[in-house]
């Protein structure tokens, strides 16, 4: 009983087979992506000898690939218990990649001045943000998107030790990357009452991403 009262609260918005079709394609591709944005910074990181610069390049690639193969999957699947489930583990997926993205620039760029507490404040974020998403989707859903965007933007309170430790090019493509996501939230806001816009929404993420990837492999790693 408790059960089917739980599979009750994991509602499946209604989209319409092309809006589908877009987003598991998009984010297909976006699971490809990940698969070489993780090799190649592992394979810079090793050549550059930094372990830390290892761990943080595949931390950022594993959470490309769990983010995109999860959100493609939920997209691909018909409407039955397999897509609520798939629903909660695409939700939960973003805050990981959001803490997957800090992980190189916490441990490698702003290590040892304020890379510690932010990598772990932004990690304790996601763990909250996943358990409450766990918990129920649509309750927690004005606190989801309040963790989204403070943790998106988190990296403004350490800009000072940024700036001068990565080079300009590096800071304006994180830029880019929040001014993505978060256009990319507004744009998710309204992805349920304007038809596409939750596929257009895909591609902000898909974006957000790339900044996030040339920034990391060129700047941090």
């Amino acid at each position: 009983m408790q059960e089917n009262t739980k599979r009750e609260r994991v509602p499946i918005p209604k989209y319409s087979l092309g809006e589908e079709l877009i987003s598991s394609i998009s984010h297909g591709a976006g699971a490809l992506l990940g698969v070489a944005a993780l090799v190649l910074c592992v394979v810079r990181a090793a050549q550059h000898g930094s372990s830390y610069a290892m761990v943080g390049g595949a931390v950022f690639g594993a959470a490309l690939i769990l983010l995109y193969a999860t959100s493609t999957i939920y997209h691909a699947l018909r409407p039955n218990l397999g897509k609520k489930v798939f629903r909660v583990l695409d939700h939960c997926m973003i805050y990981l990649l959001i803490a997957g993205t800090y992980t190189p620039i916490t441990l490698v760029t702003l290590r040892p001045t304020v890379g510690w507490w932010l990598f772990g404040a932004v990690w304790l974020a996601a763990a909250v943000a996943i358990v409450f998403n766990a918990i129920d989707v649509e309750k927690y859903s004005v606190l989801s998107m309040i963790c989204y965007l403070a943790m998106g933007w988190a990296v403004v309170v350490t800009f000072k030790p940024l700036l001068a430790a990565m080079a300009r090019e590096g800071v304006w493509l994180l830029v880019a990357c929040g001014i993505a996501y978060t256009l990319g939230a507004v744009i998710y806001g309204v992805g349920g009452k304007v038809k596409y816009m939750h596929s257009l929404w895909h591609f902000f993420v898909l974006a957000g991403s790339i900044f996030h990837f040339f920034c990391i492999y060129l700047y941090v790693i």
